[in-house]
């Protein structure tokens, strides 16, 4: 009887040891996730990774050879024009030994974590080690430590140099230790502080140099030199700014940002899916952390609230988009729903009288002007639901609630050209790429041959119902019902009601029962637009179908030839003769978003060892995904997997978190 206890004991052992796949999370375990090594040959050369955080206007690299010199690549200004580099190093510490002989800067070592840079060298009796930090969204800190390594004492001279080799129109003056430079191109402001005492600088090309110190090392000791580097627009008060920096110190603002990232990612890595509690996506989720941190940008100009980039890494991309921030915002909310609320609410600021939504905003309108043109796809009541699924705030869900009516009920008063109650895609100025673009897969094989038709002046539409839209309305309408009855307000009943009409004319209307697949039809409901593409399963992630309609859409979702592709779940099916990943924006990528609302959808319909394995596959033959240091990019291909357009995608890398946290 003993024996058996203990074989049974030492079974339960061995389970448990088998579940037991992850350890706490520690930001020492997990780091260079991106890499950010890389040295600018001209302001606009983006060919390397850029690091901020705190939603700063501004981002920094790692030199990607040894310099003669030690400093940070950078900064990378995105406070004007569409980002440019201010120099390849606007901060190079000298540094001179007894004989009057520069130390070279050799064996550099560098390490990321979403925290801070640290970078490191060594020559012979001295070691050098530099940290980055960003102490706001305003304000980056530097420190440079040097320490004598040997075992005699060392006399070392130091001094700081630099000048803004890229960028023209600027103006440089120094009192004392500290810069200011101003701009042509923006109202943004910088401010250099400084550990010496400023000697020299040009007022137009920003050279400048410092006195040279000299300090003494005995074996073993160490001294530390700190750097301010700020950018702020005129919103902000540098008084206040200057005032928070001389009240903190360096260690407290970098373990306060450690402490910071170590929060969000155990909150991120204990919500895993328990199919991926390792390691491996431990690291993606990081990945994808950092991606969505290094878009993040304060307010500014015409944005009042905080928000992301789709990407900082492309010059087109350094605005606000709506169905981005739809995207952005529930990837956000699984470990910061204050930053989530903020990027919906950048984008409400923008609605109009009628309840329309602008496509796209910027800081400066000068680089580019809104987007009035058109809206994208109505997915903003999925965010605001999924934020109060996560922290239950009512105050924000009645702040958004009317605004969220406005934006639903304004599609179905200038967009639904025959008033039958499904809805078309289209745009406020007539013309028909607008209206393409408001479905967001501008390109897509089923806009071909479309046309634009006046509803009233101002609003137009297609000459086709879509599939996705009027799905996405079935969606959002149930997700009003749910926020109307989180506020008490009684609508509940009657979105209930048109979400179950809807769904009756989205199951009668758009599926073709001899392909087994949804499609646009034209505007009379009469003739499908053939052409399989990722629209044909986003009644699955609506709940707009059947059972027995789902169970043939997961067939051909689950079909090699078609979508089970090597990223599987892409734009359109493989088999088709348009099918074009490289040449054809929405015809053959990857786009995460669609591959996670295909995955979603199969969740809703029971199919989950199919979402499973799908999740598995896309992870494996995207490119880069598992990988360290390679970014998230916009699409892949779904064949070879290789990795398409923008780098360090928001949209991507929120999909990403939705992926692999969601059951």
């Amino acid at each position: 009887m003993k024996q058996l206890f203990i074989i049974l004991i030492s079974l339960v052992l061995i389970n448990c040891s088998k579940h037991q796949t992850t350890n706490k999370f520690s930001t020492s375990q997990i780091h260079d996730v991106l890499n950010y090594n890389g040295s600018p040959s001209s302001k606009s050369d983006k060919s390397m990774l850029m690091f901020s955080d705190q939603g700063s206007w501004f981002a920094f690299s790692f030199p990607d050879s040894i310099p003669d010199f030690g400093g940070f690549t950078g900064p990378f200004l995105m406070t004007q024009d569409n980002g440019v580099w201010l120099s390849p190093s606007s901060l190079q510490f000298t540094i001179k030994n007894e004989s009057n002989e520069i130390v070279p800067f050799q064996n550099l070592k560098t390490r990321s974590y979403n925290s801070h840079l640290e970078q490191k060298y060594n020559y012979k009796e001295v070691s050098i080690k530099q940290t980055l930090v960003f102490s706001s969204g305003h304000t980056a800190l530097t420190t440079t430590e040097l320490k004598n390594t040997s075992n005699k004492t060392s006399i070392l001279s130091i001094s700081i140099n630099g000048k803004a080799s890229f960028i023209n129109g600027l103006e440089f003056k120094s009192e004392g230790n500290q810069i200011t430079i101003n701009s042509e191109r923006t109202n943004a402001i910088g401010h250099y502080i400084l550990p010496f005492t400023i000697e020299n600088i040009d007022s137009k090309s920003g050279a400048y140099s410092t006195e040279q110190i000299q300090i003494k090392l005995e074996p073993g000791q160490s001294e530390k030199f700190e750097v301010v580097q700020s950018f702020i627009f005129p919103e902000y008060s540098w008084k206040e700014e200057l005032n928070a920096i001389e009240s903190s110190s360096f260690n407290a603002v970098l373990s306060s940002r450690i402490l910071e990232k170590e929060k969000e990612l155990e909150l991120l890595i204990s919500k895993l899916n328990p199919s991926f509690r390792n390691n491996t996506y431990e690291q993606v989720l990081t990945k994808a952390h950092l991606t969505l941190q290094n878009n993040w940008r304060v307010p500014s100009g015409e944005i009042k609230y905080e928000g992301l980039f789709p990407s900082y890494h492309y010059k087109w991309f350094q605005g606000f988009w709506s169905w981005d921030s739809w995207k952005h915002a529930v990837g956000l909310s699984y470990y910061n729903t204050e930053l989530a609320k903020d990027q919906i609410k950048l984008m409400f600021e923008f609605q109009k009288e009628d309840g329309f939504i602008v496509d796209c905003v910027y800081r400066d309108n000068r680089i580019e002007e809104h987007n009035y043109r058109d809206t994208k796809p109505p997915l903003s009541a999925w965010a605001v639901a999924k934020i109060y699924e996560k922290d239950g705030d009512m105050e924000f869900v009645k702040y958004m609630y009317p605004k969220l009516i406005k934006y639903h009920e304004w599609w179905y008063a200038k967009r639904d050209h025959d008033k039958d109650g499904l809805c078309e895609y289209g745009s406020t100025d007539g013309t028909l790429i607008a209206a393409k673009w408001e479905s967001g897969m501008d390109n897509a094989i089923r806009f071909d041959d479309s046309k634009i038709l006046k509803n009233e002046e101002g609003a137009y539409s297609l000459d086709q119902e879509s599939v996705d839209l009027n799905a996405y309305l079935h969606a959002e309408k149930l997700y009003l019902a749910q926020l109307s009855k989180v506020l008490g307000i009684g609508d509940e009943t009657n979105f209930n009601l048109e979400a179950k009409k809807l769904k009756e004319q989205i199951q009668t209307q758009f599926y073709d029962s001899e392909d087994g697949w949804f499609y646009d039809t034209t505007l009379d409901g009469e003739t499908f637009i053939k052409g399989e593409g990722s629209e044909g399963w986003t009644p699955l992630w609506a709940n707009s179908a059947t059972q027995k309609q789902a169970e043939s859409v997961k067939e051909k979702m689950m079909n090699p030839s078609k979508f089970f592709t090597n990223v599987p779940f892409q734009t359109m099916s493989a088999d088709h003769e348009k099918f074009d990943p490289l040449r054809g924006y929405w015809r053959g990528p990857n786009w995460l978003d669609q591959a996670y609302f295909g995955v979603r959808g199969l969740k809703n319909y029971g199919f989950n060892a199919e979402a499973e394995k799908a999740t598995v596959q896309i992870f494996k033959g995207a490119n880069g995904l598992l990988d360290k240091g390679s970014p998230i990019r916009e699409n892949y291909h779904p064949l070879t997997g290789e990795g398409l357009h923008a780098k360090n995608f928001s949209w991507s890398a929120a999909h990403i978190i939705m992926l692999l946290l969601e059951e």
